[in-house]
C-alpha cells in the first residue's frame, strides 16, 4: 500500500496544495487567468507532440480501443440521460448537463499527470487519443443536445460551425494531429526545440494540478444535487469498470494501455463540466458542486482502483 500511497500523494498534494494556497491569499478567481492559458495552449499541447512524435505511426490507429473507451463513456452518459429526463419529466437541458457530471472525467488536467505518473510516458499515447476522439464527442454533443431541449437559440448552420470550430481549433487536438503527422512522416525537431518542448512538458502536469485546486476552492459549494450518489456512483465506480470490461473483450491491448484508459474513466467530474453549465445557464451551482465533491472522493477511489492495478487484483486481460 506504501507504493501507492507515495503515486498518489504528490499528485493529490499538487491539488490540496493549490486548494490551500487559494483559500490563504483570497485571489479572483480570474487570476488563475494566464496559467490556464499556459496549461492548455502550450505545456500540454507541448507534452502531447513531444510523445506521440516519437510512437511508432501503427500504435495511433487502435481504433478499437478509441471505440471501446469512447462507448463506455457514452453508455454511461447515455444511462444518466435517460434516468433523469425520466424523473424530470423530459427535462432535456438539465438532464444533459447532469449526463455530462456522469459521464466527463478531468481527462485533461488530471489525466496526463496521473497516467504518467502511474505506467510512464507510454500512457501518453492512450491518453493523447482518448482526450481528442471523447472531446470530439463531448464539443458536439453538448450543443447538439441543448439545441433539441430548445434553449439554443442559434441556428443550425451557425451551431454546426460552432462545433467544428471548437474541434479543429482546441489546442489539444491540433498538437494531437501535429504529433501523428510527426509520427507518420517520422520528423524528428532539431535538439534545442526538443530541450525547448521537454522544458515545457515538465511544467504541464504540476501547473495543471495546481491550478485545478485553485479553481475547486474558489467555486461555490452552495446547491448539492440529490442526484449527487447517482452521479459520484456511475462516475467514479460504474465508468471504469465498464471501461476495463469493454476493453478487455474488444481487443488485446497492452497492460499500459488498458489500465489507462480505466484511470481516465475513474477520473471525478471534469471542471468544464461547470463551464457548459454556465453557458448555457442551467444547473450551475449543482455541476460546481458535483465537480468539487466528485474530486474529493476520488482521493479514496483513484487510490484504491490503483491499489488493485499495483497488487494484481485487477488482471491485464479479463478475457485472455
Amino acid at each position: 500500500m506504501s507504493d501507492v500511497i507515495g503515486l498518489v500523494l504528490p499528485f493529490f498534494g499538487l491539488i490540496f496544495m493549490g486548494f490551500l494556497v487559494a483559500r490563504i491569499t483570497r485571489q479572483p478567481l480570474e487570476a488563475l487567468g494566464w496559467m490556464n492559458t499556459f496549461i492548455v495552449y502550450v505545456a500540454l499541447p507541448a507534452l502531447f507532440f513531444q510523445l506521440l512524435a516519437k510512437t511508432p505511426f501503427e500504435r495511433l490507429t487502435e481504433w478499437g480501443f478509441i471505440l471501446g473507451s469512447v462507448f463506455s463513456t457514452y453508455t454511461i452518459f447515455s444511462l444518466m440521460f435517460v434516468w433523469s429526463v425520466l424523473t424530470s419529466r423530459g427535462e432535456i437541458a438539465q438532464s444533459t448537463i447532469k449526463a455530462l457530471a456522469a459521464a466527463y472525467g478531468n481527462i485533461g488536467y488530471m489525466g496526463p499527470g496521473l497516467a504518467l505518473l502511474a505506467f510512464g510516458e507510454e500512457a501518453a499515447v492512450p491518453v493523447a487519443l482518448i482526450f481528442c476522439f471523447e472531446n470530439i464527442v463531448h464539443f458536439a454533443v453538448a450543443p447538439m443536445m441543448m439545441a433539441l431541449s430548445g434553449d439554443e437559440k442559434t441556428s443550425p448552420l451557425r451551431l454546426v460551425l460552432g462545433v467544428l470550430r471548437k474541434i479543429v481549433l482546441h489546442p489539444f487536438i491540433i498538437a494531437t494531429a501535429m504529433g501523428v503527422a510527426a509520427a507518420y512522416i517520422g520528423f524528428h525537431p532539431p535538439v534545442p526545440v526538443e530541450r525547448f518542448l521537454e522544458y515545457l512538458s515538465r511544467a504541464a502536469a504540476p501547473c495543471a494540478l495546481f491550478a485545478m485546486g485553485v479553481t475547486l476552492a474558489l467555486r461555490p459549494l452552495d446547491r448539492v444535487p440529490h442526484e449527487l450518489a447517482l452521479i459520484a456512483a456511475l462516475k467514479l465506480i460504474l465508468h471504469p469498470l465498464l471501461c476495463y470490461v469493454v476493453l478487455s473483450w474488444v481487443g488485446d491491448f497492452s497492460e499500459t494501455w488498458l489500465f489507462s484508459a480505466v484511470l481516465l474513466a475513474a477520473l471525478p467530474t471534469a471542471t468544464n463540466v461547470f463551464v457548459i453549465a454556465q453557458q448555457y445557464g442551467v444547473w450551475v451551482q449543482r455541476a460546481s458542486a458535483s465537480v468539487l465533491i466528485t474530486t474529493c472522493l476520488s482521493v479514496m477511489t483513484v487510490t484504491g482502483l490503483l491499489y488493485m492495478i499495483r497488487h494484481g487484483v485487477l488482471p491485464p486481460d479479463l478475457f485472455p
